[in-house]
């Protein structure tokens, strides 16, 4: 018996190490934005945004693949510049705000992507429905302090997805061909984060 604990302890002792290299930064949504663009009537492209949202990454600089994101954005914030069409996109025609208030990603695997980037896989869960995606990750920045003693880091990342895939099918045709709106939606984020204090 005291050889099991024994064993258990150096295991929890070698793990110690690495567990306290993971450190929290939380999202600061004042300095960061979540993007999207589509296509629109098969000529151009709108661009809209999330202006709610809230994240935290569990950041390890030792063995970056073990690092965690979770983040959540509250769909009723959608802003495409045009009352009309935003009003339209939180309508059952697409994201259902009433029904689904949120969307959110939980990150499942991070990997290397040379250079400092990364390749980031999660589940990103939309109208309900949860899909597998990839996210592309520039290199994460270095530290630096604000003027009121906050340690920021940051990055940009970016994906692309089917909305067909999360039951967003709303659509016209138009009389010269193709459809009023694309099904790949383009996802860009620029992303702030504060290095959170320790309890």
């Amino acid at each position: 018996m005291k050889h099991l604990i024994k064993i258990i302890a150096l295991c929890l002792t070698l793990a110690l190490p690495t567990l306290s290299l993971a450190t929290t930064w939380n999202i600061d949504p004042e300095h960061s934005n979540v993007g999207f663009k589509v296509k629109h009537l098969m000529v151009s492209n709108v661009k809209g945004d999330f202006e709610k949202f809230s994240g935290v990454v569990e950041l390890n600089d030792k063995d970056v693949t073990r690092s965690k994101v979770d983040v959540t954005i509250d769909t009723n914030s959608i802003n495409t510049n045009v009352q009309k069409r935003d009003e339209h996109l939180r309508s059952g025609d697409f994201l259902d705000v009433v029904k689904y208030p949120t969307m959110t990603f939980v990150s499942k695997k991070v990997v290397k992507a040379g250079k400092g980037a990364l390749r980031v896989t999660g589940d990103l869960t939309i109208h309900g429905i949860t899909k597998e995606v990839v996210l592309s990750v520039a290199p994460i920045s270095g530290e630096s302090k604000d003027p009121w003693g906050n340690i920021r880091r940051g990055t940009s990342a970016s994906t692309k997805i089917n909305r067909k895939d999360f039951g967003l099918t709303w659509n016209k045709a138009l009389e010269t061909g193709g459809v009023l709106v694309g099904d790949e939606i383009t996802i860009s984020l620029e992303i702030e984060m504060i290095k959170a204090q320790p309890k």
